[in-house]
Order: C-alpha cells, then structure tokens, then sequence
C-alpha cells in the first residue's frame, strides 16, 4: 500500500503541465511554477528534517524504470534532537534476506547507539554508507532493500542519484510523503555552473576538515550528499583516487612546529562526544553561571546507611541490593528541590517554567563519553527503588543500550566525582535546566564540637552551579541549605 501511494506521488510529481494557449506565456508560468516548486520542496525539505523522530521512520520508494522495484531506506532520525548520526555496524551484508522488525544497523545517535530496524521484508540489495561513517545527516539514504533475491544482483554498481525527503505525519493513520526528485546530471550541472562562478561549496565541517588535511579543493569534488552537498565520503573518495596526491599528502601537518612533536595518533569524534561537546560550549557562553559550595557532614549518614544495608542483606527478597552514598544524594536533592521549588525551573526566555516533580540526570562516565539518564520522579521513590533504578541506568549507559526516552528531559543534574578521589569541582549547566550539583568525595576533618574539644568528622563537598537568568544567589543559598539538612540528618527526608 505505502510503496503504491509513493509511486503514485512521484508519477504525479512528474506529470507533464497542460498546454496553454500561449506557448510564451506557458513556458513562462511553467518556470515560475518549477521556481515555486523547487522553494517549496526546499523548504518542505527543511521542515521534514526537523520533524523525523523514532516513530515517524521514512521508506522511500525508487523512481528509476531501469532498476527492479525496490526502496530505498534513509538515516532516520532516532531521537527528538537528531540531526546526523553513524552507522556504528551493519548487521546484515549485501544479499540477506531480512524479515520486518530484524535490526539492518546500529546507528550512532547523539544520545545513544539503536538499532534501525526493517519495516517490511526484503532483501538487501545495497549499502550506500559504509561501517563506521559518521556526520551522515537524517534523510541521507544508507541502504537499499528490494523483493526478490534475484533482484539483489541488479543493485551491484547502485549510487542514490535521487534527493529525496518526506513530510512529518499529519495523523496516527495518514502520512503524507513529498518527494521531490532531481535528476543527477541536472543537479551536478546546477552545482559545476554555481562552483565556476565563484559562489560557496556547500560541504559539511568534517569535510571541510578532511579537505584541508589532505589538500583536496572542494570545488573539485562532486558531492553524493543531499542536494549535492560534499560529504566526508566524497573528500575520502576523491583523495584516494589520485595515487600521487596520496603518497605525497600521507601526513599532512595541523600546526607549523608540528615536527617538533612527538608521534601522535588522531581519534574520531563520535556523535555523542560531538554533540556533548557543542551543547557545553553554548552552555558555557551563554548562561550566566555562578557557584556555591557547603561542606556536608556525613557521619550520621553513613550510619544509617550501614543499618539500612544490614537490613537488606537479610532481607532475602532484596537480592543482594545495596545502598550508595549516590543513592542519598540522589534523594537528598530531589527533597531539597521540591522544597525550593525555585531551582527546579527552566528557562524559557520570556518566561520560567517550574516543574511539580523532581526527574533527576545522573552523569554516568561510558566508552562512547558522558551519558546522563534520568531517575524519574526521585522525589517520589524510596532509597531502594532509586538504588535498582540508578544501577539499571548506569548499567544500560555503559553497554550502549539507553533509549532516547531515558535521557530526554531532566529538571536537574547530579555530577558525582568522589568515587575518583576528587576533593570538589564546579560543573556546567545542561540547559535547558537551571543547576546542576557537583559532588566530590568524603574526606576526614578536625573540627570543634560544641563542648569546645575537637573530633574528627567525615566531610564531603558539594558545589551547585546555577543559571543566574533563573536561579539568584539566595535562592540557590536556600536550595544547598535544604540540600545539607537532609544529608546530614535522612531521617527528615521521611518526612
């Protein structure tokens, strides 16, 4: 059904405009209407590039008459702010036959590795992005799948030579699908004119990057991404075809002493280093950070921690379940922020949006870089239900199996470097949240008790960075006081 509407659209899309009277005047409203076309179609494509996400996956019906009927899949977007992802792994190769809901690839997201997955059966008879691409953008096609297994064959020397994008659904049964074709030869034309005329090379930053190492000149490189747009691929393919250029460019120097270095080995980005560090930088330069630090004492904690693990290791039904110090701050903060609920905000611009329930981001330390899932509604679970959720996220962070859903949202963070023997530390807002708390380890101090004599205590740091466009001085005050009463005495938190 869908590939026969996607069929009709195209055959319609090409349909031939009616004669006019007027051969003049018809060639010139056939013009105009191509130039309004070719801005909407622009635009539409734009706005679908926004609107993919998991639910609304794209299968993309080919227009080629020499070809076997087949489809060609793009990178779909797997989370709400995807806009390019990898293809980590390709678990199918070139002729398998391939059932719907199997898993084709891993696809590097921003936020996590997922596996795309086949809406129909098939074959695959294709594979456009090769393992271990990255900076691929949603839309771009990746793979090409069709009916019957003598038909893979047909796909051998296959190039996507079409541009094609789609529209987000209108409605849980309907789904209107755009698809603006353009030829190749007219789009390589279009580009080779603009290139020759001086007007910019559109290519992505890793291009870009990659061009100027290995001294390729964009302008002399055809671009396979969409609407012509010069990948890292095209910069790859293009240097290794010339055999001189690539013996004589082998190492390229990124800085004029580079010779008085030592030997060096360059390690790609991944999406979610990429995309973390983008998002921390803009953090960094836009929001209006402040801090505040208080030194919490924890001997109280720890004992009614030791009780509490006694009890669980007793209790057969607990499976061997153990509670953290993390597990208390965890609960601590969710307290403290329904009590100043002024730091459980976000900003919004022309106004602050403050939220009824506490959804906590861990940060959790991966293979793939940071990760920051999220305990919903702290505020609401007991020492242990948190325990059994931190561990779940933490353990599903570091195999690479968080969903999009598990990090997405989050009215505030917790960065706890203690377990690493750090003393303190001041972390970066993650917007759009107004604070996040960095906690360093317990350490022994000599302090004076009330008696005037000295004991020793058990003392750990905690630093709350804030948004000062949501959070004031005295209010964030307020919020690591509240923060302090209840780690230092957890009884209150029953309360």
């Amino acid at each position: 059904m869908r590939r026969a509407l996607a069929r009709a659209v195209v055959a319609a899309a090409r349909a031939p405009a009616p004669a006019s009277s007027s051969s003049s005047s018809s060639s010139r409203a056939r013009a105009s209407t191509f130039a309004r076309a070719t801005v909407d179609a622009s635009s539409r494509a734009r706005a679908a590039r926004a609107a993919l996400d998991a639910s609304a996956r794209a299968r993309f019906a080919s227009s080629s008459s020499t070809l076997p009927e087949h489809v060609v899949l793009p990178m779909p977007a797997l989370s709400p702010t995807m806009e390019r992802g990898g293809i980590a792994r390709w678990h199918r190769a070139i002729g398998d036959e391939i059932k719907a809901g199997d898993a084709i690839a891993d696809v590097e997201t921003d936020k996590a590795t997922m596996a795309m997955e086949a809406t129909d059966d098939g074959y695959l008879a294709a594979i456009l992005v090769p393992e271990g691409a990255t900076d691929v953008e949603v839309g771009t096609p990746v793979c090409v799948m069709c009916e019957e297994a003598s038909a893979v064959a047909a796909f051998k020397d296959y190039k996507a030579t079409e541009t094609v994008t789609t529209e987000p659904a209108k409605s849980a049964v309907e789904t209107a699908v755009t698809m603006p074709v353009v030829r190749a030869s007219t789009r390589a034309t279009a580009r080779m004119s603009a290139r020759a005329s001086g007007e910019r090379v559109f290519a992505s930053p890793l291009a870009r990057r990659l061009a100027e190492e290995r001294g390729v000149r964009l302008e002399t490189v055809s671009g396979s991404g969409p609407n012509g747009r010069v990948i890292a691929e095209d910069v790859l393919t293009a240097r290794a075809s010339s055999a001189s250029e690539a013996v004589t460019h082998t190492v390229v120097a990124e800085h004029p002493l580079s010779k008085f270095f030592p030997d060096f080995e360059d390690v790609s980005v991944s999406a979610i280093k990429r995309v973390t560090a983008e998002r921390l930088t803009e953090s960094k330069q836009q929001l209006p950070h402040f801090y505040l630090t208080v030194d919490v004492r924890l001997d109280n904690m720890m004992g009614i921690r030791e009780t509490l693990n006694k009890q669980l290791a007793d209790d057969k039904a607990a499976e061997g379940a153990k509670i953290s110090v993390n597990d208390f701050i965890v609960k601590a903060s969710a307290k403290a922020l329904l009590a100043v609920p002024d730091v459980n905000a976000s900003w919004l611009g022309d106004k602050i949006r403050k939220y009824k329930k506490a959804d906590i981001s861990v940060a959790v330390q991966t293979e793939r870089g940071l990760m920051v899932p999220i305990v919903r509604s702290a505020c609401c679970l007991g020492l242990k239900s948190i325990s059994a959720e931190v561990k779940s996220l933490a353990g599903r962070a570091r195999s690479g199996s968080l969903t999009p859903q598990d990090m997405t949202g989050g009215t505030f963070t917790i960065s706890n470097l203690g377990m690493f023997g750090v003393k303190n530390f001041a972390a970066i807002v993650n917007p759009p949240q107004a604070a996040i708390l960095a906690v360093g380890g317990a350490r022994k101090e000599v302090v004076k008790n009330a008696e005037g004599g000295y004991e020793e205590v058990l003392v750990m740091s905690a630093t709350l960075s804030c948004d000062h466009r949501v959070v004031d001085g005295a209010v964030g005050a307020q919020w690591l006081q509240s923060f302090k009463c209840y780690l230092e005495d957890p009884m209150t938190m029953l309360l």
